[in-house]
């Protein structure tokens, strides 16, 4: 195709717009509403914010197994424009996601504008590949879900990219080379001109070098991009690296060839290394600083997701890298991510098409690795920046995780675009007699329609599919915008306190939360849970009514903490109703009792069942309302209300079988009438096998009786069982899973 600069500028101002419009529509519309509600780890970000706001200022913050610091102070930018809302949280996420789309399109250009070997300009080739990558990119379903939450990984692409865009701008031909030997003398034009190209191009690695010191203030698999800096630089030193002309890329250039890339390493190509490295050094320095004086702080979330862990291998470290490994390739057209918060869940990152041409790409960048050095830069890039994703291993999920290879994502779509190039170039020597200019003509309009096809797929399955997902209520906690409002509509003078169960949106409800009446949130793994209550309660001298929110597990799992509360009031408090509301209720006592200690039970009953599955059940207690009774006796229950159980349970170190219990009444003829089956959680609300602690802990059970339940006398038993397999673990010494713990007697009230 021919280079007229006006044909060539009109192609690149046609791709800016209908960027522009693609991100304007898929990330930003509707970004106040959705997500819904506020992740916890937003409103992590948030809380960190609101800090740096009030001047505690720091480069890492080690909170909630620690953050970067980058988004903090963008959301605390964002919080001063825009107040306390999810919209400030979300925006500078949102916006660093788009502004990477016009910087894949503008590195796609740089690196494939120009041919390597011979110099001369391919500007199709470049418009093609950058804006076919930074199209796939702004049209990605899961860039698009991640774009649009408050995720810290977004800002590492987008400053990588820039990094090395700048880099490559400055070491390309476009700029004249700063080891010139043309020496124009005085203040002539052309000596005005080599200075201010040699200024031009210091001022350019600088910049790089900002950029990749910016690098580890975004996420935490940012600290491989030194590599990738290093390894490229390095790759021009080896000896295999040729030209197709079989010439050393590493032979020196010379005034006669202006057109060489890059050379071996001159006194004026170390001083430009030296600026790039002095200027990132300095510009990271603090987190540097950070993470030496706080060394703990630099592992603090790898040692937790390592896969030569041997908690997470279960010991065959190989084995589970090789399947973390494969997890990643399957990315590329055939599994995706089960994480809501990141996907529609299952989606793969490439579509069948997209990584067809993604494995074309990365073959021809294999095939040209020697004399490409674009291709070389994008292989290691994409090796790089998915290892940090493949040597994390969570025990509760499998790979892939796309927010962990977002430091791979520029140099994907630049593969899926590399091979859409490669495969144009194939067809049109082998197959087609159509001109250059009609045959580019008609691969363009081909790429746009995919893009657009893939638009308006990507439109639908986020703002209907994605965004009407059950999950996704309970991903963003979204019912917490409701209790907020209700919250701050109530009266700042004493007398009323929330008590909310739910502690993982501790943070998002003390960023959005901005009224006066006291909100305690409360959860299980506080020491002395029941204590812990009376205690934040007393703080309220003049205090005359307490809310207890329920949530909805649908929308917020609170464990059985609502169970919990709900049996504290019932003892010290005098209920006065519930008010329904779509995601939650709220129950409202009066006259709270706070003259006494508070506690769930006040003895447990000796009973000692040990199961085969390496878990016992060591004490129960029983009882309606503010009575607790004896289960060695048979247990008065009235009708109106429910009766709890609290059991208390013992497991062997190790235990890697999550358990639950299922409670059977049986009459007095043995026929089971009522059935509740419980998952045994522990108070830090993990499971039996999952907490790996032998520390004993109480669950409890509120059972509402069937309003049509006979008077009469009946049998309690329970049986425990694998949630997986859902086989239960019998008992020692007696082998049957079924054991009687209690038996009550039901009959009208007094």
């Amino acid at each position: 195709m021919g280079e007229d600069p006006m044909r060539i500028a009109t192609a690149a101002a046609v791709i800016l717009i209908a960027l522009t419009l693609a991100v304007s529509v898929l990330r930003l519309y509707r970004l106040s509403e959705l997500p819904p509600g506020l992740h916890h780890d937003e409103g992590t970000h948030g809380v960190n914010a609101l800090q740096v706001m009030r001047g505690e200022h720091a480069a890492f913050f080690p909170e909630n197994n620690g953050r970067e610091g980058m988004i903090v102070y963008a959301i605390a930018l964002s919080t001063s424009l825009l107040g306390r809302t999810a919209l400030a949280v979300r925006l500078p996420t949102a916006l660093i996601s788009a502004a990477t789309v016009f910087v894949l399109f503008w590195l796609g250009w740089v690196l494939f504008g120009r041919d390597d070997h011979s110099g001369r300009s391919t500007p199709w080739r470049g418009l093609l590949i950058g804006g076919a990558s930074a199209g796939l990119l702004a049209v990605s379903l899961g860039q698009t879900v991640i774009g649009r939450t408050a995720l810290r990984g977004s800002f590492l692409p987008f400053f990588l990219s820039l990094s090395l865009a700048l880099l490559w701008w400055a070491w390309s031909h476009h700029a004249l080379p700063l080891d010139s030997k043309a020496k124009p003398t005085g203040q002539s034009p052309a000596g005005q001109r080599v200075q201010a190209a040699k200024l031009g191009n210091w001022w350019r690695i600088a910049l790089a070098g900002m950029c990749a010191g910016l690098l580890p203030y975004t996420y935490i698999t940012a600290r491989f991009t030194p590599f990738l800096f290093l390894l490229f630089g390095l790759s021009f030193l080896l000896p295999w690296v040729r030209n197709d002309d079989g010439m050393r890329v590493a032979a020196a250039s010379s005034p006669q060839n202006p057109s060489r890339l890059f050379a071996l390493p001159s006194r004026t190509e170390w001083q430009k290394a030296g600026i790039f490295v002095v200027f990132a050094g300095l510009v990271a320095a603090p987190i540097l600083l950070h993470f030496a004086m706080n060394p703990d702080h630099f592992f603090l979330r790898s040692s937790q997701t390592w896969v030569f862990d041997s908690e997470r291998n279960l010991g065959n470290p190989l084995g589970t890298f090789l399947n973390n490994l494969w997890g990643y390739v399957l990315a590329f057209g055939f599994r995706g991510d089960l994480i809501w918060r990141h996907n529609l869940v299952g989606t793969p990152a490439l579509n069948l098409w997209q990584a067809l041409f993604f494995w074309l790409g990365v073959g021809a960048a294999v095939w040209r690795w020697r004399t490409r050095p674009a291709y070389r830069l994008l292989l290691l890039w994409l090796a790089l920046l998915i290892l940090p994703a493949v040597l994390a291993r969570e025990i509760t999920s499998v790979p892939p995780n796309t927010i962990r290879m977002i430091g791979a994502i520029p140099a994907i779509y630049l593969l899926v675009a590399v091979g859409i190039w490669e495969a144009f170039l194939f067809a049109r020597h082998r197959f087609f007699q159509a001109t250059e200019s009609r045959s580019g003509a008609a691969l363009a309009v081909l790429v746009g329609l995919a893009i657009l096809v893939q638009g308006a797929f990507t439109f639908r399955d986020y703002f209907h599919r994605w965004a009407s997902a059950p999950e996704i209520q309970w991903y963003y906690g979204s019912g917490w915008t409701d209790l907020i409002q209700i919250a701050n509509e109530q009266p700042a003078d004493g007398t009323i306190a929330f008590l909310v169960p739910g502690y993982l949106w501790q943070y998002s409800f003390e960023y959005l939360y901005q009224g006066k009446v006291p909100v305690h949130l409360v959860h299980t793994a506080m020491p002395d849970f029941a204590r812990e209550i009376e205690s934040a309660l007393t703080t309220s001298q003049s205090l005359s009514e307490v809310k207890v929110v329920d949530w909805s597990n649908d929308v917020i799992w609170a464990g059985d903490e609502d169970q919990r509360l709900a049996v504290l009031f019932d003892k010290y408090a005098q209920y006065m109703g519930t008010e329904q509301y779509t995601d939650f209720q709220i129950k409202s006592y009066a006259e709270v009792s706070l003259d006494h200690h508070w506690t769930l039970y006040e003895f447990l009953d000796p009973l000692t069942v040990n199961y085969d599955g390496g878990i016992a059940l060591t004490g129960l207690a029983a009882g309606q309302g503010d009575v607790q009774q004896s289960a060695l006796s048979p247990l008065n229950i009235t009708e109106g209300n429910p009766f709890w159980l609290a059991m208390q349970w013992q497991t062997a170190p190790g235990l890697d079988t999550d358990f639950a219990v299922s409670l059977r009444l049986h009459d007095a003829e043995g026929s089971g009438v009522l059935q509740r089956d419980y998952v045994l959680w522990r108070p830090d609300h993990s499971s039996t096998g999952g907490g790996w602690s032998a520390e004993p802990f109480d669950s409890l059970h509120l059972i509402e009786l069937p309003a049509d339940l006979p008077s009469g006398y009946y049998e309690m038993r329970i049986v425990v069982y694998d949630i997986e397999s859902l086989k239960p673990t019998v008992e020692l010494g007696v082998w049957e899973p079924e054991t009687t713990i209690a038996h009550l007697h039901f009959g009208e009230s007094n």
